[in-house]
């Protein structure tokens, strides 16, 4: 796993897509964090876990406490919508511009800010859209459910998008790519970007990220 970030509190690190983060499987990134970074060397060290979640097929910045205090304070950030993520997602369908969308997921309120950067016009799929995703709550799914809700499903979304579209399409085109936030132990403002995936250059070799 690429590193992006890491000292004695916390690590930042790049999800691959088609790994799962937690679980009981054996290949899972929570397995595979103690074999990847440093040991803390603070009092309340513990094995390092993930703070947030990224969907088993998500790729990009994955954030992970080292200490015990690091890990309560930044779940405590992230429930408090104290960090600040951007997303990029391949869409079909002839969406608009940017837009936002608000809707209740898992019955809690839930919004996301959406700005399309490229488009690339396509038979198959009525047009495909690089799009960059906002989103300003943290629910299960939300930003996966937001986009399909108004007819453009991200590529590869086996469980939200068009079966004549997620048929073809292989992994889901979601990438987690930065993250800003305020260390809880430093106070630093951090910023950090996850590199974009092949498979959005492949379709994008053109756009600005």
């Amino acid at each position: 796993m690429e590193i992006l970030y890491e000292d004695s509190y916390l690590a930042a690190i790049v999800k691959p897509a088609g790994v799962l983060v937690s679980g009981n499987k054996f290949k899972t990134i929570t397995n595979a964090l103690p074999h990847q970074l440093k040991k803390s060397d603070l009092a309340d060290a513990c094995l390092p876990q993930p703070v947030h979640r990224l969907d088993f097929g998500t790729s990009g910045i994955l954030l992970c406490g080292k200490t015990q205090t690091s890990i309560r304070i930044l779940n405590k950030m992230f429930e408090h919508k104290e960090t600040s993520k951007t997303y990029y997602a391949i869409t079909a369908g002839e969406m608009p511009d940017s837009g936002s969308i608000s809707s209740l997921v898992d019955d809690k309120e839930s919004l996301s800010h959406f700005n399309v950067i490229h488009k690339i016009p396509s038979e198959k799929y009525s047009g495909l859209n690089l799009v960059k995703l906002d989103p300003k709550t943290g629910r299960r799914h939300q930003l996966r459910k937001h986009l399909a809700s108004i007819g453009y499903p991200i590529l590869g979304d086996q469980e939200y998008g068009l079966d004549h579209i997620s048929s073809r399409v292989k992994g889901l085109h979601l990438h987690s790519f930065s993250l800003r936030f305020i260390h809880p132990l430093t106070k630093k403002e951090i910023y950090l970007q996850a590199p974009i995936p092949k498979r959005f250059k492949k379709l994008f070799p053109a756009a600005e990220y």
